[in-house]
C-alpha cells in the first residue's frame, strides 16, 4: 500500500511537471510570436523625411519586433531583398517592384503610400522652367541652357525617373560640365543642389522636411509623370528560408492596417503632410 501510495505521488509529481513545462513552453511561443527583429530595406527618402521612426516606433510597441533599417537608393536596396539580405522592403520604383514579383523575388506587395516628385532650382531660375507643366520639356529646357543639374546618381528611383525624363527630351547626359552625378541620398542631394544653385529632381516629402535650409524652389509640378508611388513588400521565403517571413508579413500587415495608414496620414513636417496612404494614380 505504502508503494502504491508513493507511486500515485510520483506520477502525480511528474504531471505536474509536465503540465509546467507546457504551460512555460506555451508562454515562450507567444514571446518569441509577438517579439523579435527584421532587416528593412528603404529608400533614403522615408529616412530623412523621419518617417521611418515614426511607423517603426508604433509598430515596435504594438508588437514587440524590433525593425532595423538599411537606407539605400531604391536599385540597392532591391538587389538587398533579391539577396536575402533584407526581410522586408519599402521602396519607390513601382514597375521594377512589380516585375520582381512577377520573378518570384517577392511576395505580398502593396501599394503603401504615395507623393510625388517635383523639379526645384534656384530662384534666378536661368532656364526659365517655371511655372511649366511639362516635365520632359522643363528638362529639355534645362540641357538646351547648360544649366547646372544635380542628380542623384545611385540608382534610387527617384534617378531612375530621372533618367526616364532625359531619355523622353532626347538628352544624353554623360559627360556633360553642367550635368553632376553625386552618388547620395535625396537629403545630400538636396543639400549639394544648394551650394551649386543648381536644378534637380526630388520627392516633395524629403524637399519639404529640409527646405527651410535650402535656397530652391519649386518650379515644376503637377505632370502625372512625376507621381511617386511606394511599395511594401516581403522577400520570398522560397528563395531564402532564412529571412523571417512571418514577422515581415506582420510589418506589411501593420502598415497596410487602418492604424498604419492613419499613422502615414498623419505624418507632417512643420504642418505639412508629406505622404498619402494608400494607392495613388493607377498605371
Amino acid at each position: 500500500m505504502v508503494q502504491l501510495l508513493k507511486r500515485k505521488s510520483f506520477l502525480t509529481g511528474l504531471i505536474a511537471v509536465l503540465v509546467l513545462g507546457l504551460v512555460l513552453a506555451g508562454c515562450g511561443q507567444k514571446q518569441e510570436e509577438t517579439g523579435g527583429e527584421i532587416m528593412l530595406a528603404t529608400t533614403t527618402s522615408t529616412y530623412d523625411t523621419g518617417l521611418l521612426d515614426y511607423l517603426n516606433e508604433a509598430f515596435t510597441e504594438k508588437t514587440g519586433i524590433e525593425v532595423k533599417v538599411t537606407s539605400k537608393g531604391t536599385g540597392q536596396a532591391l538587389e538587398l531583398g533579391k539577396r536575402g539580405d533584407a526581410d522586408v522592403l519599402l521602396v519607390h520604383d513601382r514597375a521594377s517592384e512589380l516585375q520582381l514579383v512577377e520573378e518570384g523575388y517577392f511576395v505580398d506587395r502593396q501599394d503603401v503610400m504615395y507623393n510625388d516628385f517635383i523639379i526645384l532650382g534656384p530662384a534666378a531660375d536661368p532656364a526659365g522652367i517655371k511655372g511649366m507643366k511639362d516635365a520632359v520639356e522643363a528638362m529639355k529646357a534645362i540641357a538646351e541652357k547648360n544649366s547646372a543639374f544635380v542628380s542623384r546618381g545611385d540608382d534610387s528611383g527617384t534617378h531612375r525617373l530621372e533618367l526616364r525624363l532625359w531619355e523622353q527630351a532626347g538628352v544624353e547626359v554623360e559627360g556633360k560640365d553642367w550635368y553632376n552625378a553625386v552618388g547620395q541620398g535625396m537629403g545630400d542631394t538636396l543639400r549639394v543642389a544648394h551650394e551649386k544653385e543648381a536644378y534637380v529632381i526630388s520627392d516633395r516629402g524629403t524637399y519639404l522636411s529640409l527646405k527651410d535650409d535650402l535656397e530652391l524652389e519649386i518650379l515644376v509640378e503637377g505632370d502625372p509623370v512625376l507621381f511617386n508611388q511606394y511599395g511594401v513588400m516581403a522577400v520570398n521565403p522560397e528563395k531564402h528560408e532564412h529571412v523571417k517571413y512571418d514577422l515581415a508579413k506582420k510589418y506589411i500587415d501593420f502598415l497596410m492596417s487602418e492604424e498604419g495608414q492613419e499613422l502615414i496620414a498623419s505624418f507632417e513636417v512643420k504642418g505639412e503632410q508629406l505622404f498619402f496612404p494608400g494607392l495613388g494614380i493607377q498605371e
